[in-house]
């Protein structure tokens, strides 16, 4: 490719790939962690109210541990509201999959768009950036050791397409 305006959009649409995968790594690992606490605030009280009104139970140990476990098993609902733990999930899963979604078109862009019509990969590439600060606006951001373990997760070749390590080297620019 030896149009400067097709390098510079393809170098662009590269650097946007790379950052679609990293935050889309980071929400989906944080995602899972997030399920697992949603199920722990379902399993735990249910655990807890089962234990505590098992007859057998009530008659071998104190009446104030009994009552100690329905309080904290019924603490359970309302914190699992305050903390939104229902919302974080479905905030997380459509920003990670609208981060995965922009990351292929980011790549579509830089390996075939920009190929044929450099004003056509000039507009999609300003459309995508207009989706990009769509998705950023929502303001999801997993806590650091996330995107650590993202970049680790990446580094390691998880991400990596067995048709990419076969196929001829890509002569376009990597960011």
């Amino acid at each position: 490719m030896t149009d400067p305006r097709a390098q510079a959009i393809a170098v662009e649409a590269r650097r946007q790939e790379e950052s679609c995968l990293y935050t889309s790594t980071s929400l989906y690992l944080w995602l899972r962690q997030v399920r697992r606490q949603k199920q722990i605030f379902v399993v735990v009280p249910i655990i807890l109210g089962a234990i505590a009104g098992f007859s057998a139970f009530k008659e071998h140990v104190p009446a104030v541990l009994v009552a100690s476990l329905t309080l904290i098993a019924s603490l359970f609902p309302a914190l699992a509201d305050a903390l939104k733990i229902t919302t974080s999930v479905d905030e997380i899963t459509a920003s990670a999959a609208t981060f995965k979604a922009l990351q292929d078109r980011f790549r579509r862009l830089a390996t075939i768009t920009v190929l044929s019509d450099v004003d056509a990969a000039e507009t999609a590439l300003s459309e995508l950036m207009d989706r990009m600060d769509v998705a950023r606006s929502s303001s999801i951001t997993p806590p650091e050791r996330y995107f650590v373990a993202a970049q680790a997760k990446i580094k390691s070749g998880d991400y990596d397409f067995s048709v990419d390590l076969t196929a001829p080297q890509n002569t376009l620019p990597r960011a």
